[in-house]
């Protein structure tokens, strides 16, 4: 597995497991890890062992968003289908997908940032496996959607569960305020396309799992998702794929969430108002 990241001074890095060297060490051609998702979908990213540059411990490293400007971030709603009965809704025939603003991200770290309680009251959190896209593609099928991705990282999604309550329609609100998408890290970049089947993607607050699940139990994979609305617009290098969650949980200020998606990494965020 190979890593992609920026450090919060907004230096663009390739890793593994063993640590980071600066990716214009490896990429010379690439100013930002933008620069480098092509290379990421395609295959070519080299191997940290062949950079003529000494590595960084991971524990020394102070990482911001992976990417300076992500493009469309995309929701996907009730993609479990126990998460789905949980909420007594009824299972989608098709992805349940919504747009987040991108003034809804926020980088590792967060905080998560309640609105005032006049706006809501009822905040949940949702750990999810998000996909990035790293080439322009339109109509793609689902055996060439692994030549499209980028990469793979966790993230944080957050809901205003009482304004969507009172009706669905509000679901661009309950989704929409800033710091209602905590992107993880570091982008994993697999050597091979994954098997993610076996992959368990895990809500945690305050130490304790909330929710867990596998992405065997999506109703839509992930290379499904892609696939689906690559027929309907065309993606773009950094759009990002907020794959669905196994359950959310309440949050209040003072909590502490944790999204961990097994083999890919983890994202963690305070609470705060």
């Amino acid at each position: 597995m190979k890593y992609l990241a920026r450090t919060t001074d907004g230096r663009p890095l390739l890793g593994d497991d063993d640590g980071f060297v600066p990716l214009s060490s490896a990429v010379p051609a690439a100013s930002s890890v933008r620069d480098a998702l092509s290379h990421a979908a395609s295959g070519t990213l080299p191997d940290v062992d062949d950079v003529p540059a000494d590595r960084i411990d991971r524990q020394h490293v102070r990482f911001g968003p992976p990417l300076e400007r992500f493009g469309k971030l995309w929701g996907i709603g009730l993609n479990y289908a126990e998460h789905a009965g949980d909420l007594d809704e009824q299972r989608p025939d098709e992805p349940a997908s919504f747009l987040k603003p991108s003034s809804a991200l926020t980088g590792p770290g967060g905080p998560i940032t309640l609105p005032p309680t006049d706006q809501t009251d009822g905040v949940t959190a949702e750990a999810e496996l998000a996909v990035l896209i790293g080439r322009e593609c339109r109509d793609v099928g689902e055996d060439a959607v692994d030549d499209v991705i980028a990469g793979y990282l966790p993230v944080i999604d957050m809901t205003a569960e009482d304004i969507l309550q009172r009706n669905p329609r509000f679901l661009t609100r309950a989704k929409s305020f800033d710091s209602f998408l905590v992107v993880g890290p570091t982008i994993a970049v697999p050597d091979e396309p994954p098997a993610l089947e076996d992959v368990t993607v895990r809500t945690i607050v305050n130490e304790t799992v909330a929710a867990e699940n596998e992405v065997r139990n999506m109703l839509f994979p992930p290379r499904e998702i892609v696939s689906f609305h690559s027929r309907v617009m065309t993606l773009q290098p950094g759009d990002l794929f907020s794959t669905g969650t196994p359950g959310a949980e309440p949050i209040e200020p003072g909590d502490h969430v944790r999204a961990t998606v097994e083999t890919i990494g983890a994202v963690d965020a305070p609470v705060v108002r």
